[in-house]
């Protein structure tokens, strides 16, 4: 919670004053907190670079501003690691380092060269047009480490063309350093100015949980909200706003009397914390425990896709990693990683989860995201395409060579146990040959005398409906089941969850989805087989007690909402909710799954 309250403003009048409160916008909270201050709006676009071009004899000119931009913004990132050292963990700060790291890519670097070089355009115009291009390819595709990749490279853009400038415009304008900022997306180089002051917090109406920025923001315990819809149309330079980052919401331009009661909670919670320094010590996990509200136990581990995620779990108490993704070693280079980097980070994940166990699913990605070394060209329908298992088992030494990583990741004598779950299984067959290989990479291992880890539990994600109908057979085959909820909605109800107007179709969970997760649940507990459930979908408040009730008894978290996924879990009474799933099972249309929604409260209590 920030500490830090400034003087109030005064506020404009296109609010008019219609309400005590402000307008009231609603958002996903990135990082948790209260913080109340004035608005600095932050809207760089790369898109407003001059398209303009250089006489010949200028273009040496602009590769020189180019390279000593360049070296500007090299150590301005020297000097934020600097600053920021003690102040957020190791892991944390070398965030930065992939900033940095892009200021030196190869394939950065000679884009913007040519540009200058070989059609003469001007320095602002070659920078803007290369992350431009960067930027669309990867948000075509349905990849979240990927976006995140075109943000750092956004944000490395723009450090570069802020220092081309010196002073931006609205740098000169900034309340620095006491403001609320609000942007479009949520970025590293705009929650530091150049001289690497940070803000008080962070809106932005797009934006992920899972950037590096959201990481650097909850690490340093700024109060952040993304996803806040229509934002820049509904806030102005200069407006005040009371952010409820852990209520996921913000008031804008509230009156005097609202802003002094929020101005009261923010000093007596500051009292309790400094009151209570032991409970701030223990994990988030400790504290609330994992129950439902009648005391039905759920166990909770941590679904993550990089080191700092993990180490995010472990503070907040999950219970190892039940979903790890390999996909970003894949996607950040161009070229197949080696099995020295593949062993070196699998070996860090597994070091850094001290002692808890691991899932790792091998690699998971479609032709749309456009891997030479896997597809050759983007299918027509990528999302039925080549992916998961499919791809893997067609590229035969691309799976050995992650197999090998993993089992010599995690040898015998290591107190960290690797598991390894298979993507986008249809069949038992797909099982069966992963097997196979594993087997003959462990004994490839053996003969080469290296150590590995020798028995590995391998596991079933359950995405497609033909691997839901044929469950039972899979359990027979594999060590666990990992039921991929987002995945498999889509698929069962045809709807694409990244497009809005389909929403409904997930939540609530559609009653013949449910009858089929009710199956699923029933042949784990007949084989024995333990069953967990990733995704969005799985820790919707609105499904959470359908799914609890339907038998769900372990799910994977990502760390930054383990929050709200205990107060919603701390909400659900077991015996309603059993009722409730019994009855949505029933249902003949998702209509009559709205109408249970509202008569039995998803089975929650009721107050």
């Amino acid at each position: 919670m920030s500490e830090k309250v400034p003087a109030t403003p005064a506020s404009p009048v296109h609010d008019g004053g219609k309400t005590p409160g402000g307008i009231q916008l609603k958002g996903t909270c990135v990082s948790p907190g209260l913080v109340l201050g004035p608005v600095h709006i932050k809207d760089y676009e790369l898109s407003n670079a001059p398209r303009q071009r250089v006489p010949l004899d200028q273009v040496e000119r602009e590769l020189n501003r180019f390279h000593k931009a360049l070296s500007d913004s090299k150590r301005q990132l020297e000097d934020l690691k600097t600053r920021l050292q003690g102040k957020v963990s190791a892991d944390h700060v070398r965030i930065l380092d992939t900033h940095a790291a892009l200021l030196r890519d190869g394939v950065f670097l000679s884009d913007v060269e040519n540009l200058i070089i070989n059609e003469q355009m001007a320095l602002e115009a070659a920078i803007g047009k290369v992350v431009a291009d960067f930027d669309r390819i990867f948000r075509l595709v349905k990849s979240d480490t990927l976006r995140e990749r075109a943000v750092d490279l956004r944000d490395v853009g723009i450090r570069v063309l802020r220092n081309l400038e010196r002073v931006a415009v609205d740098e000169k304008a900034a309340p620095a350093p006491d403001y609320v900022l609000v942007a479009r997306e949520l970025s590293i180089v705009d929650m530091f100015n150049l001289e690497n002051e940070h803000v008080l917090g962070i809106l932005t109406e797009a934006g992920g949980l899972t950037s590096h920025a959201a990481i650097l923001a909850r690490s340093m315990r700024i109060p952040t909200l993304t996803a806040v819809a229509g934002l820049l149309e509904k806030v102005r330079e200069g407006d005040f706003v009371i952010v409820e980052a852990t209520e996921g919401s913000v008031r804008v331009n509230p009156d005097e009397l609202v802003r002094a009661q929020f101005r009261a909670s923010s000093a007596i919670a500051k009292r309790e914390a400094a009151a209570q320094p032991e409970a701030g010590r223990q994990t988030l996990l400790a504290r609330r425990g994992a129950r439902t509200r009648d005391g039905q136990p759920i166990a909770l581990s941590a679904s993550c896709g990089n080191l700092p995620e993990v180490d995010q779990a472990l503070e907040l108490g999950l219970s190892g990693v039940g979903l790890y993704r390999t996909e970003l070693l894949y996607l950040v280079e161009r070229e197949q990683p080696s099995l020295e980097s593949l062993t070196a980070h699998y070996a860090a994940v597994l070091e850094h989860a001290r002692g808890e166990s691991v899932t790792f699913r091998l690699l998971h990605v479609d032709s749309s995201l456009e891997v030479p070394y896997l597809h050759e060209a983007r299918e027509l329908n990528p999302g039925l395409g080549r992916a998961g298992v499919r791809i893997l088992l067609a590229r035969e030494q691309v799976l050995r060579r992650q197999l090998q990583a993993l089992l010599r990741a995690a040898p015998a004598s290591s107190n960290t146990r690797a598991r390894i779950v298979v993507p986008f299984v249809t069949d038992c067959a797909d099982l069966r040959r992963v097997k196979e290989i594993l087997f003959e990479e462990r004994y490839a291992l053996r003969k080469a005398g290296v150590p590995f880890q020798d028995q590995v539990e391998l596991g079933a994600v359950i995405e497609t409906p033909v691997a839901a109908l044929g469950a039972r057979d899979l359990a027979r085959e594999a060590d666990f089941l990992v039921l991929s909820l987002d995945s498999l909605l889509q698929y069962l109800v045809a709807a694409d969850r990244e497009n809005h107007e389909l929403r409904h179709c997930f939540e609530p969970i559609h009653p013949f989805a449910l009858r089929l997760i009710l199956q699923i649940v029933e042949v784990c507990e007949q084989s024995a087989r333990s069953l967990s459930a990733f995704g969005v979908t799985a820790v919707s408040p609105i499904n959470l007690p359908f799914l609890i009730g339907a038998g769900l008894k372990q799910f994977c978290i990502a760390p930054v909402g383990l929050e709200d996924f205990l107060t919603h879990l701390e909400a659900v009474d077991l015996r309603g909710a059993r009722r409730s799933a019994t009855l949505a099972a029933r249902a003949s249309c998702q209509a009559e799954m709205q109408s249970l929604v509202q008569g039995y409260r998803h089975g929650y209590a009721r107050e």
